[in-house]
C-alpha cells in the first residue's frame, strides 16, 4: 500500500491538498483564523505572541456561507521589510547616501515652498575611469565611499549629499545666506578631496570638479537647476579640473552655441555635407609626393567649405565620429582615380582615428573591413592619437593584429607632446612616427628641440620606423632637416596646403600643379613645387 508521499497512493487529491494547505498556513509568518457564522473555528494557525502582531479582520462570503477572517502579521518583521524597501528605493547601496529619487523629492518640497535661496552643486570626480582601469573596480568603489565620507563631513542637517550614479554626486545646500560664504565652503570641500586617500596599500590622489546653480536665479525646477549645475561643472573642467564654477550667462551662451553646433553636425552627417582635404607627404630629398593625409572638412549651410574647428571634438563626444570616419573613407575611395592622377598610384593614404575609436574593437573591426573591401588596403596608414597609447597593451594585442592582417600600416601621430614618450616607440610596433609641429617650428634656432628630434629619429630608425615631421613652413626649416637629419618625409605649408579636390580648376591643371617631374627634383627644397601650390587654387585655411 502506498504512503501519503507515494505518487501511487490512492488518497484523494483534494484531501492531500487540504492537508498540505494546512501545513503551509501553519508555517507561514502570520497568524490566520477562520471562523464560520455559527461560531465554529474552521482553521487556526498555532498560537503566537500577540504583543508583536498587528491584526486585521475581514468578513467574506463563500458559496452563501459567511466567514470571519482574521490575519495577524509580525509587526517587527513588517517594519523591517518596510525599512528595507524604503532604503532600496531612496538610498544608494554603495555609499548609503540618498539617491536621485530622494534628492528630487527633497528639492521638489523646497521649490514648492519657494521661501529662500538654496544651491545645487554637481560634483564629478576627475579621471575616475582611469583609476578604475588602473587599480580595479574594487578599489574604485572603496574610493567612492571615502569620497562620500569627506564630502559629508561638516554638512548641516538641512543639507543633503546624494550620489546620482558612478562618480557623480550632487550636494544640496539649503538655505544659502551668502554666496561668498558658500563659495568658500565648496572650495574647502574641493581642496579636502585633493588630500591623499589610502586604500589597500595604495596612495591615491584625485580631484573633483564642482558646478553650482542657485535657486531661484538659475532655475525654478529641479531639471533646470541640475542641468545648469552640470554645465557649470563641465565648463570649469575644460578650463582647469578640480575647481568650483558657478553657473552664469556666459555658460548659457556657450551651451546655446554648442546646441546649435550639435544640430549642424547632425544635419551635415544626415545630408552628407562632409568632404575631404588631402595634404601631401613629401620626400625631403627628392621632393616627390609619397602619400597624402586625409583631413575632414564640412560644407556649411551656404555650401562653403569649413575646417573642422570644434566640429570633430563635439562629434567624438556625441558618439558621431564613427559615422564621420566611414564617410571620409568612402569619399576617399570614391576619389581614388583623381588622387592617383594627382599624387601617383602608389602614394599612401593616411586616415586618422580618434583614441575612443582606436580602443573600440567593434568600430575598428568595421573600419578595417571597410578598408579591406577597397581592394588596395596596403596603401592605407591608420594614424592613432597619443591618448590611444594609454591603453597600449590592449591596442597592441587586439587592434593591431586586425590592421596587420589586411596589410595596412600604423602611424603614431603628434609624437612628442601629451602622453607620448620614447618608451612608446618600443611598446607599439608602429611603421611610422609623426613628430609634432611644435618641435619643428623655427627648428634651426632651437638647439634643445634639435636634440630631441635627433633622439626620436635615432630610436625610430633603429626600430625600422619611418620618420615624418609635421608643420614645416619655411625654407630654413627644410634646409636644416636636409643638412642635419635623416628624416625622410615632411608635411606642411612649405610644400602644400590641404587640397580639396573640388577646388582644383581642372584635371589638366591638377597634373601640372601637383605632380613633380623628374627634372624638377633636386637635393634642394623644391620651390617650384611649393610655389605652385600657393597660387590660390586651394583653401587658405591654417589648419592641418
Amino acid at each position: 500500500m502506498g504512503t501519503p508521499s507515494d505518487p501511487t497512493s490512492k488518497e484523494p487529491t483534494a484531501q492531500r491538498d487540504h492537508g498540505d494547505l494546512s501545513i503551509i498556513l501553519a508555517a507561514a509568518p502570520l497568524g490566520l483564523t477562520i471562523v464560520a457564522a455559527d461560531g465554529n473555528t474552521v482553521f487556526c494557525s498555532p498560537a503566537k505572541n500577540s504583543d508583536s502582531f498587528r491584526t486585521r479582520r475581514f468578513d467574506i462570503d463563500v458559496n452563501g456561507r459567511a466567514y470571519a477572517l482574521s490575519i495577524s502579521l509580525d509587526e517587527s518583521e513588517w517594519e523591517s521589510r518596510e525599512d528595507e524597501l524604503i532604503r532600496s528605493a531612496y538610498f544608494d547601496d554603495l555609499t548609503g547616501l540618498p539617491n536621485r529619487s530622494l534628492l528630487e523629492r527633497s528639492l521638489s518640497g523646497l521649490i514648492a515652498d519657494a521661501n529662500g535661496t538654496f544651491a545645487l552643486a554637481f560634483i564629478d570626480v576627475d579621471g575616475f575611469k582611469s583609476i578604475n582601469d588602473y587599480y580595479g573596480h574594487g578599489v574604485g568603489d572603496r574610493l567612492l565611499v571615502k569620497i562620500a565620507e569627506r564630502l559629508s563631513a561638516g554638512l548641516r542637517r538641512s543639507d543633503m549629499l546624494a550620489r546620482l550614479s558612478g562618480d557623480e554626486f550632487v550636494l544640496l545646500v539649503s538655505p544659502v545666506h551668502d554666496r561668498l560664504e558658500l563659495e568658500r565652503d565648496l572650495v574647502w570641500m574641493s581642496e579636502r578631496l585633493k588630500e591623499p586617500f589610502f586604500i589597500d596599500g595604495y596612495e591615491i590622489l584625485v580631484s573633483a570638479s564642482f558646478g553650482v546653480s542657485l535657486f531661484p536665479d538659475h532655475g525654478r525646477a529641479y531639471d533646470v537647476l541640475r542641468d545648469n549645475a552640470d554645465r557649470a561643472m563641465y565648463d570649469g573642467k575644460t578650463i582647469c579640473k578640480g575647481t568650483v564654477r558657478f553657473f552664469d550667462e556666459s555658460i548659457q551662451r556657450v551651451v546655446d552655441k554648442r546646441s546649435r553646433l550639435e544640430q549642424r553636425i547632425r544635419l551635415a552627417i544626415r545630408d552628407k555635407r562632409v568632404c575631404c582635404a588631402y595634404q601631401p607627404k613629401v620626400n625631403l630629398r627628392s621632393g616627390e609626393t609619397m602619400g597624402v593625409e586625409v583631413l575632414m572638412r564640412w560644407r556649411d549651410e551656404e555650401g562653403a567649405i569649413q575646417p573642422p574647428g570644434d566640429f570633430l571634438g563635439l562629434a567624438v563626444e556625441l558618439g558621431l565620429i564613427d559615422e564621420l570616419t566611414h564617410l571620409i573613407l568612402a569619399e576617399t575611395v570614391a576619389s581614388i582615380d583623381r588622387l592617383n592622377e594627382m599624387f601617383g598610384p602608389t602614394s599612401t593614404i593616411s586616415i586618422n582615428v580618434a583614441a575612443k575609436q582606436a580602443g573600440d574593437r567593434q568600430f575598428m573591426r568595421s573600419f578595417v573591413d571597410a578598408i579591406e573591401e577597397t581592394g588596395f588596403a596596403s596603401r592605407f596608414i591608420v594614424e592613432i592619437t597619443e591618448e590611444t597609447l594609454l591603453s597600449r597593451n590592449e591596442f597592441q594585442e587586439c587592434i593591431l593584429p586586425m590592421i596587420r592582417a589586411i596589410g595596412a600600416k600604423i602611424s603614431i601621430d603628434d609624437f612628442g607632446v601629451g602622453f607620448s614618450s620614447l618608451s612608446v616607440l618600443a611598446d607599439i610596433t608602429a611603421d611610422e612616427v609623426k613628430i609634432d609641429r611644435s618641435f619643428i617650428t623655427k627648428l634651426h634656432r632651437r638647439p634643445r628641440n634639435q636634440s630631441i628630434l635627433k633622439a626620436i629619429e635615432a630610436l625610430g630608425h633603429s626600430l625600422g620606423m619611418t620618420i615624418v615631421v609635421e608643420g614645416v613652413e619655411s625654407f630654413e626649416e627644410v634646409a636644416f632637416l636636409q643638412a642635419t637629419t635623416r628624416v625622410e618625409l615632411a608635411q606642411g605649408y612649405y610644400f602644400a596646403k590641404p587640397i580639396v579636390l573640388d577646388e582644383v580648376v581642372s584635371a589638366g591643371a591638377e597634373v601640372e600643379q601637383f605632380r613633380i617631374s623628374e627634372t624638377a627634383r633636386s637635393s634642394q627644397p623644391s620651390r617650384q613645387f611649393s610655389g605652385r601650390l600657393q597660387q590660390g587654387l586651394v583653401s587658405n585655411e591654417r589648419r592641418y
